[in-house]
Parts: C-alpha cells; structure tokens; sequence
C-alpha cells in the first residue's frame, strides 16, 4: 500500500479561485511556510521508506501541488481526471508525465476526480461520486484498471473528494465519517466486513481521513487526536504533520501524493 507515490512540489501554491468550501482567495498561504509543509511531508514519506517520484508543478497551475487529482493508476495503467475549468491546465502537464514514464494513459470523457475519488482497497476501488465525479467514470475505471468498484456518495461539498471521507487505513480496516456519506453508501461499507473507524464530522472537516498509510505507518495532519489516537491503538505508527497552509487550498496529505504501482 502506497509504497511509490508521485508528488509535486508547492513552489506556485496559491488560491486563486475558489471550488471548494476551504477556498477563500483572500486568505492565501504564506509560500515558504507552504514548501516547508510539503517538504516534511516528502521527508516523512522517505523515512517511512516509501519511493517518491516527482512531478514539477507549472507556475500556472496553483493547485498542482494536489498531485493525487491527476489520475487513478493500477500497474502501468492510469486513468487521467477530468478536472473542474480551474484545474485543467495542469492534465498536459499529468498526461506527459505518465507517457514520458512508459504508462498507457486512458482519458476519462466524464468528470472524474481521479485518485481524490477513487481509492483502491486490495481488488476494490472505492469510488466517490456526487460532488466532482460523475459516475459513469467509474466504468471507465473499471474496464481499464479490472478494478471492482464500491460507488460511494458523499453528502455535499465539504466532502468534494472521497478522500475527505474515507481512508484505507490497512488490509481489512477502513476509517470514515458517518456524515459524509448517504445511507445506502454507509450500508456498502458495512457490508465489506473488516473493520471500520468511525471518524468524527469536526475531525473530517480538519483533514484527518486526508491521509496515506502503507499499512505500517500512517503519515496524517496533526490536530485530529481521536482518530490518531484509534490508529496507535491499533499497532500503527502514526506521523502527525502541520497543513495548516496546504488545506488552504482543501488539501491536506492524501491530496498530494497519487499513489503509483497498485497491483
């Protein structure tokens, strides 16, 4: 589990628009404060012993520095978003990074949020719709990855990406927020078995299922202490990290880092 990630830097972070509730474009991040945030998160990642590949970000491209949005990759495969106006700058940008690496690249004709609504959970892909992603990319994802797909409907946009919702913790043990999610996708969850963490609305809303876990360590925002505590007491190794500048732009951990080489 999230063994190679592919990450950008935050050199050109800013908020210049606002398609999220976090956004507000008169409250911008302080740049060096930002890289100093993104790189404790590349070094966290490194001392985990995870690889780190990199993607420059594009002077144009504010929030490039969410390099999970790019696509939704299995093996040699990758399935590119298909981002909101603001955002379409950067997919040049993703697509000539995966061709360039020897993946074969399928674009999606629907909206899609790539990896920020599609989290891959063993031979499942637990996939997000009703906010940025259309579900009929799901078949799209399906038909190129092999992947089973579990739809799952976040409730409304502070939930814009599953990743604000749900995070894959291990094999067999999923965290996620009640309230971010409708009836019938809570009832999926349920019906997967393993185990699941239940995850407060107030800590959701401050990034705390936004994380990356290969299963061993967890890397994830500080200031969320129920869940990093529920983590350790299950045999983890948590990281908590400072984002106060990143979830500026409504990124925090999991955003940055698009994980590659899912079997």
């Amino acid at each position: 589990m999230n063994t190679t990630l592919l990450m950008s830097d935050a050199r050109h972070f800013r908020v210049d628009y606002e398609i999220n509730p976090y956004m507000d474009t008169a409250v911008q991040p302080d740049p060096a404060a930002a890289v100093a945030e993104h790189d404790a998160l590349v070094a966290a990642h490194l001392a985990a012993g995870r690889k780190v590949e990199f993607l420059d970000a594009a002077p144009e491209c504010p929030d490039m520095v969410y390099t999970a949005n790019a696509a939704v990759v299995r093996g040699r495969r990758a399935v590119l978003a298909n981002l909101p106006p603001e955002r379409r700058a950067e997919t040049p940008y993703h697509r000539e990074w995966f061709r360039t690496n020897g993946f074969e690249v399928t674009e999606s004709p629907y909206a899609f949020s790539g990896q920020g609504d599609a989290l891959a959970y063993g031979d499942l892909l637990l996939a997000g719709y009703g906010q940025r992603t259309d579900r009929r990319a799901h078949d799209v994802v399906a038909d190129v990855l092999g992947y089973e797909i579990v739809p799952l409907r976040t409730t409304g946009p502070r939930w814009y990406d599953l990743d604000l919702a749900v995070a894959v913790v291990a094999p067999g043990v999923l965290a996620y927020c009640p309230a971010a999610l409708d009836e019938p996708s809570q009832a999926r969850l349920r019906e997967l078995g393993g185990t699941l963490i239940e995850v407060s609305e107030a800590e959701a809303e401050a990034f705390a299922l936004n994380l990356v876990s290969d299963g061993t360590t967890v890397t994830m925002t500080s200031g969320v202490p129920a869940l990093a505590g529920a983590l350790r007491e299950r045999g983890l190794t948590v990281v908590e990290l400072e984002t106060a500048q990143l979830r500026k732009g409504g990124g925090g951990v999991r955003c940055t880092a698009l994980t590659l080489g899912n079997p």
